[in-house]
């Protein structure tokens, strides 16, 4: 069974937020521990740190090297002003350099991705469109599962349906948007 945090836990939202958010409130704690609370207790409560302390270090090794938030609006602004040649000639730069192999395909996906023994299927054709709906994620799902692919991976600039998302979360399809397409074309 997989464990999964409340969405607007406290954790969840320091994990969301930037790394030293974190660090800034284990500090406050254990400033306010060693403070206010008798000597023989001090310690005690400055140790109620320690959770914080860990979620700014999983925050910070998932920032770390990831695009800025204005990096981030460049790059899709890029993107969106693309043609489909060089969109599609650039996300094989970035695959290959990540150590894919990739080819391209046709039907509901436009590139089979290979590693460790691995294959991914990955659409991406449709990444301008202002609100992706769900029959696109259907088509990408019915190509993975006759080329047997272990994975699927859906690129889009735009937002996707209600019945889009739940459809992903339900079929085994990532969908790559925001910072996560970004730091995937930055560096091609």
């Amino acid at each position: 069974m997989k464990w999964k945090m409340a969405d607007n836990s406290l954790f969840a939202i320091l994990l969301r937020s930037r790394w030293w958010i974190s660090f800034l409130v284990a500090a406050g704690i254990f400033t306010v521990a060693m403070a206010l609370l008798p000597r023989e207790y001090a310690l005690a409560g400055a140790l109620g740190a320690i959770p914080f302390v860990v979620i700014g270090g999983i925050a910070l090794s998932r920032q770390w090297g990831a695009p800025s938030a204005r990096q981030v609006e460049a790059s899709l602004a890029q993107a969106a002003a693309m043609s489909w040649a060089e969109f599609g000639a650039k996300l094989e730069a970035a695959y290959r350099s990540a150590g894919y192999t990739v080819r391209r395909t046709s039907g509901g996906a436009d590139f089979v991705l290979d590693k460790g023994g691995r294959t991914t299927l990955v659409c991406a054709k449709r990444w301008k469109a202002a609100r992706q709906g769900v029959e696109p994620l259907r088509e990408l799902d019915a190509a993975r599962q006759a080329h047997d692919a272990d994975a699927a991976v859906f690129l889009s600039l735009g937002p996707l349906s209600d019945n889009a998302t739940a459809f992903a979360r339900s079929a085994p399809i990532r969908v790559l948007q925001g910072a996560d397409l970004a730091a995937l074309l930055r560096n091609q």
